[in-house]
């Protein structure tokens, strides 16, 4: 069954699920690692052996696209059943590490290094890629998150998203956007200069003050939304005393960035306002879930400041599950969120995907079901016991595309592995 219709039904949000190891497409080992998951859903690994594969894009003609993190992107012809019938390599260049799309009419493929944004021409039909290589945007710092998620409004194919994440934990110059990192960013393709867009100079903003904007997604009205990596090793300081607040403080985030089209400049919050996941680890004020905070508020700034100046998040994740995708099923009811797992807590929390419901509002837009100080997510993939998860013990994650039939494929870095989900 279509995987949208199946999560239609499962708005309902009836809890638990099973185990399930072994399903595999034929000659394909099973699962690596033993997961549950939700029972309006099944999943089925589809391949092994990857190497750290990250981004994922399908073209029309059904062959999935995967950037292998050291390698370059390779495709995979896929069968009816969903499960891979030949693969090559289509672009041998290590240096490409996530970011990966392809415009809308399907003749150019781009994809990211830490520093950089090329372009190919590409053929659908028979799925070639020309010797083409074009940079689009330099300029970006190779340091600190090096991700750099691409996205392109269907109806504005010449626009270019790229997200920039911040240089290390705590990027404190990114309070200005003159930083052009921790930042999403919007360049047209129709004015490409030679040699392409510099990232710090040129473009225009689609928000900043985002720590780490991984995962990115177009609602049905063209509107983006993107899940961010908040901070890890917090420790808030009120009159001298410091409390550790780092076990669910920050929450990571669900942030609406808007129309991109236009210049978004507004601030989020990064690196000086959080988002409060965890109220009972703050004891000195009295927080909800979703409520803003500073890390050492003072006279000058303090959590009433954060309120006023800076955009919070539409929901709120759990902090340090780190989401690097997103993806909204075909009817937009329902949002799929990876969550790769973090270092930074224990019992570790993320190694899963979660399913946001959203719901059209009467003037048209597109909102989660839950309101901002609420719990606004249901696991679909998870491990069977998150507390003995590491990147050794546990399926990580990372980046997801739809195919014409509704299944879900999903990566797995750390594991190598390709999966799909879809209706039970």
């Amino acid at each position: 069954m279509h995987l949208a219709i199946i999560s239609t039904i499962a708005s309902a949000l009836v809890p638990l699920v099973y185990g399930q190891q072994n399903s595999s497409c034929p000659g394909v080992p099973g699962f690596r690692y033993g997961f549950a998951i939700d029972p309006q859903f099944r999943a089925v690994k589809v391949a092994g052996g990857l190497t750290r594969p990250r981004g994922i894009a399908r073209d029309r003609s059904g062959r999935l696209l995967i950037v292998e993190s050291g390698k370059g992107i390779t495709q995979h012809a896929v069968g009816t059943d969903g499960c891979i019938t030949g693969s090559v390599v289509l672009l041998g260049l290590a240096s490409l590490n996530h970011g990966i799309y392809l415009s809308p009419d399907e003749s150019k493929l781009y994809a990211s290094t830490g520093t950089e944004v090329y372009s190919w021409s590409y053929d659908s039909t028979t799925g070639a890629v020309g010797n083409d290589q074009t940079t689009l945007v330099k300029g970006m710092r190779n340091s600190g998150h090096t991700t750099r998620t691409l996205a392109i409004p269907p109806s504005h194919p010449n626009l270019l998203v790229v997200s920039h994440g911040s240089d290390g934990n705590m990027d404190y110059p990114t309070v200005s956007p003159s930083a052009a990192r921790a930042i999403v960013k919007v360049f047209d393709l129709n004015s490409t200069p030679a040699g392409g867009f510099d990232y710090v100079t040129q473009g225009w903003n689609a928000g900043y003050g985002l720590r780490n904007e991984v995962g990115l997604a177009f609602d049905a009205n063209e509107m983006l939304w993107g899940v961010e990596n908040s901070g890890d090793d917090f420790v808030r300081t009120v009159d001298g005393v410091s409390t550790d607040i780092h076990t669910d403080n920050p929450a990571d985030e669900l942030n609406y960035l808007g129309d991109v089209s236009k210049p978004n400049d507004q601030w989020y919050g990064y690196p000086t306002c959080y988002t409060v996941g965890g109220p009972s680890e703050i004891k000195d004020a009295t927080f909800a879930l979703g409520d803003q905070f500073v890390l050492a508020p003072n006279t000058t700034f303090n959590d009433t400041t954060c309120i006023q100046a800076s955009v919070p998040p539409r929901l709120t994740l759990p902090a340090h599950s780190a989401p690097l995708d997103a993806k909204f099923d075909s009817v937009f009811q329902n949002l799929f969120v990876t969550l790769h797992g973090s270092w930074n807590r224990q019992p570790p929390s993320g190694y899963r995907v979660v399913r946001v419901p959203f719901t059209k509002a009467n003037d048209g837009s597109f909102t989660p079901v839950a309101a901002s100080n609420q719990v606004g997510f249901t696991d679909v993939f998870y491990p069977l016991d998150t507390t003995q998860c590491s990147a050794q013990t546990c399926t990580r994650p990372v980046a997801m595309v739809f195919d014409a039939a509704g299944r879900l494929y999903v990566t797995s870095d750390t594991s190598g592995e390709l999966f799909l989900i879809e209706g039970a």
